[in-house]
């Protein structure tokens, strides 16, 4: 523990849970640095002063006045603590200080200076992490996330002298932040930087590919999704540097938050259960369908789904089978919000197969909980999926999922076969490649494994055994630290 407590971190981000949320960044950015902390880490969060943080924030104190950017609002640094009693740091500065989302205004627009909003988040990262900075801390590594903050390493490239080591996790590679190269001089980027070899992309300013190009280590949020991104198609052009730089690129899988996603003590659902108590999830179950107007029959196997609706996310595909999937017999509910074709499209569904599909447009907090709870396997056939954490959560609550082998569902559910049954693997049922046919044939054989109670109970408990908590993957990480420091 003595040599852990000497590692200083900076974790910068975009967006933290409870704080400021738009996404899967947010849940990894609020569990995993106090995981790391749990292992002796000293870690310390840098984060923007949105209205929604800083009216969050019970305490803060201006601790130092930061440098800016050429045309840059003045900035200051403030020290508060995130609820889990961790050391916060926030930038006060005016460029922040909007109504709207993190990225976007109220009507979903880009704010058109996102290239300086996040471009002054890299500066001030790579600044804390020299001996310039204005606080009086300076971490031995900076953990940079996605490509508001992909410039950092850049910057600190171009620093001489001593600095942090430096670590960027992509959480997806299809965001970019691809700006006009003129922007490299509101950033004070050096011209050599607008090189190939640099944060030149296509002839515009890559955030992202900075941070790829010049991090000294890269991670991605599952094993997977770090050999898929090194080819076509989800390498999304920036392949070749990441096949060049594989070395030192690395997948660690996400984990959950095992507090808020626990059967034995979730305030959403109708009764608690686990492993030994399996014959419970039968309440909830019947709760479910209550809520959701479908008809109560115990035989017929009830699949769920929760997340976006969109294409990337496959429920396309499910919306296509989904008259196909009521005949097997079987029941649908759908919770989310996505592309106005797809959200027709499945309450059409609901409408035409009424007691059998159920749609909930929109989000709904208990209703996912319940879903996750209720639902006799939990459908995800995402065309791509860096990490994904349905899937889960299905499994801690004894849902199996239906996945399509990519990326973080690939690594993370264990298809049911003979070889896994006997081996007392199998969590759940795995299809690729993508299609209407194979999905449904999965979908087939989830609910003809339904009927075989016994293999059935076996499946569900093999998944409840699983460990998924933060504290896994921190471990993990916190060997990549030390490795990357020597």
């Amino acid at each position: 523990m003595a040599e852990t407590a000497k590692l200083k971190v900076l974790f910068a981000t975009s967006e933290i849970t409870p704080l400021i949320k738009t996404g899967g960044l947010a849940d990894v950015s609020g569990a995993l640095p106090p995981a790391l902390a749990g292992l002796g880490v000293d870690i310390r969060v840098l984060v923007p002063g949105y209205p929604q943080v800083m009216q969050a924030l019970k305490t803060k104190g201006r601790v130092a006045t930061l440098p800016g950017l050429p045309g840059m609002p003045p900035a200051h640094l403030l020290a508060s603590k995130l609820p889990s009693g961790l050391p916060l740091l926030v930038i006060d500065c005016a460029i922040y200080d909007r109504v709207g989302g993190p990225y976007q205004d109220a009507a979903g627009r880009d704010w058109p200076d996102n290239e300086l909003r996040f471009g002054l988040l890299s500066y001030v990262a790579a600044l804390l992490s020299t001996p310039a900075s204005p606080y009086p801390w300076m971490p031995d590594l900076l953990h940079c996330n996605d490509w508001q903050t992909g410039l950092a390493p850049a910057y600190l490239h171009y620093v001489s002298g001593r600095k942090a080591k430096t670590l960027i996790t992509v959480h997806n590679l299809g965001y970019q932040g691809v700006f006009p190269t003129e922007a490299a001089t509101r950033l004070g980027l050096p011209p050599q930087s607008l090189s190939i070899d640099g944060v030149e992309y296509y002839g515009s300013l890559s955030f992202l590919k900075g941070g790829l190009r010049f991090a000294d280590r890269i991670t991605t949020v599952s094993p997977s999704y770090a050999e898929e991104i090194q080819t076509e198609p989800l390498g999304m052009g920036l392949q070749g540097l990441l096949s060049h730089r594989r070395d030192v690129l690395a997948g660690i899988l996400n984990g959950i938050d095992t507090d808020a996603w626990d059967p034995e003590s979730d305030p959403y659902i109708e009764r608690y259960y686990n492993a030994g108590r399996l014959a419970a999830k039968e309440d909830n179950r019947k709760a479910l369908r209550a809520r959701m107007g479908l008809e109560n029959q115990a035989d017929v196997p009830l699949f769920g789904t929760v997340g976006r609706l969109t294409e990337q996310k496959g429920l396309d595909v499910l919306a296509e089978i989904a008259p196909d999937l009521v005949g097997l017999p079987a029941q649908l509910v759908v919770l989310g919000a996505g592309d106005a074709e797809l959200q027709d499209a499945f309450v059409a569904l609901a409408r035409a197969h009424p007691g059998k599909i159920a749609v909930q447009v929109g989000f709904d907090e208990s209703l996912s909980h319940q879903i996750e709870a209720g639902a006799d396997l939990f459908v995800m056939p995402s065309r791509y999926e860096p990490c994904g954490l349905n899937q889960l959560y299905s499994q801690r609550y004894a849902t199996p999922p239906v996945v399509h082998a990519t990326g973080g569902l690939k690594d993370s559910v264990v298809d049911v076969t003979p070889e896994t049954l006997a081996a007392r693997t199998a969590t759940g049922f795995m299809f690729s490649p993508l299609s209407a046919q194979n999905l449904l044939a999965v979908c087939r054989r989830g609910a003809e494994t339904f009927r075989n109670r016994r293999v059935w109970r076996q499946i569900q408990k093999n998944g409840m055994a699983r460990d998924f908590s933060w504290e896994a993957s921190a471990g993990k990480y916190l060997e990549l630290y030390r490795g990357l420091l020597g």
